[in-house]
């Protein structure tokens, strides 16, 4: 059976998405939607201008389907999981940046919402038929090398977390099997690589989602910063690429309690990226600047059991998928920040 056929089986199923306000609990929503299921989208409403969620990411919480709400609310998680037969759990304060600058945040959100969420699905095993965990690549460490010979990560590699965001990833791995895995639930764990493409939209103070960011100064007239040079490489997934992913560890029966990479293989460097971007702004300029604290050096992922368990291969490459950035921006300016165009009037 291909993915396109496993993804119709959620067809009438329900489907409780935390964080479902976000860049990707919203694709996820939108491909449940399109596939005829019944998505239970929660999340809060603070992570961006209250006018993203409804014209660019395309979600309300006037939608019957959506709620605004907090995953931390016991009583809210109780009654959605209640209701479901599935939970995909991608909540959580994913800035690594905010999350150094404010660890207590780090911790309600990507700790005690993480526990709310595990409780209701220890109660619920009974009926909830599996429970998918969103993690971060970030919990293998730093990663080391180049665009010529980068790291590649293996879900059984050593971690060694550098980041307060990493840290509450990696609990929350382990914390979903320990919650599920001694009730005889049924779980899966999906560690993304970097997540980029259309409708991100970039936060202030951020130095995460650099597709967006170099597209969004390279409109504007602004340098595109390459910190520490730009030679770190990241593996970039398309966010389309990644919701199919996280979905089909949902159903697929073969990865029960499987922890499974979700990237391309491929390593592409920030400088790289820069230059692809640069190709649809010529006059854009670069800058070097710093490396932020906690900014990994990149690697990209071993993707042989991601394959071999969801049967499932990534389908947007970096080029197609930064040309895809660049024309949905230029279709949907209003798209970059108040904030941001304020930098380019000043400097202007």
């Amino acid at each position: 059976m291909n993915s396109r056929d496993r993804l119709a089986d959620l067809s009438g199923a329900t489907v409780t998405v935390t964080g479902g306000f976000g860049l990707v609990g919203s694709r996820i929503v939108h491909q449940l939607r399109a596939v005829g299921a019944k998505p239970l989208a929660v999340g809060r409403l603070d992570a961006y201008g209250s006018s993203v969620y409804s014209s660019v990411f395309e979600i309300s919480p006037r939608d019957p389907d959506v709620i605004a709400g907090d995953i931390t609310d016991a009583a809210l998680m109780d009654d959605l999981v209640s209701r479901s037969d599935y939970v995909i759990h991608a909540a959580a304060l994913a800035d690594v940046a905010e999350c150094t600058r404010n660890p207590a945040a780090a911790l309600k959100a990507n700790i005690n919402g993480t526990q709310t969420v595990l409780d209701a699905a220890a109660r619920h095993t009974g009926t909830l038929k599996r429970l998918v965990f969103v993690s971060s690549a970030s919990v293998y460490g730093t990663g080391a090398g180049s665009e010529d010979a980068a790291a590649r990560f293996r879900e059984t590699d050593p971690l060694t977390p550098g980041s307060i965001y990493a840290n509450t990833k990696l609990w929350g791995e382990h914390q979903t099997a320990l919650a599920l895995g001694g009730t005889g639930g049924s779980y899966a764990i999906v560690r993304y690589f970097s997540v980029y493409g259309e409708p991100q939209v970039v936060k202030e103070n951020s130095h995460s989602w650099v597709v967006a960011w170099f597209a969004m100064r390279a409109a504007l007239g602004l340098p595109l910063h390459l910190n520490g040079g730009g030679w770190q490489v990241r593996d970039f997934v398309h966010v389309d690429d990644i919701a199919e992913a996280t979905l089909l560890a949902a159903v697929t029966e073969s990865a029960d309690r499987s922890t499974l990479n979700v990237g391309t293989g491929r390593a592409t460097s920030i400088r790289q990226v820069a230059d692809l971007v640069r190709g649809h702004y010529p006059d854009a300029r670069v800058m070097a600047t710093p490396r932020p604290q906690g900014d990994p050096l990149g690697a990209c992922a071993d993707t042989t059991r991601m394959r071999q368990v969801l049967g499932w291969t990534p389908q947007v490459d970096i080029e197609d998928g930064v040309s895809r950035y660049v024309e949905w921006l230029k279709r949907t300016p209003e798209a970059i920040p108040a904030w941001l165009r304020a930098e380019a009037r000043a400097v202007a």
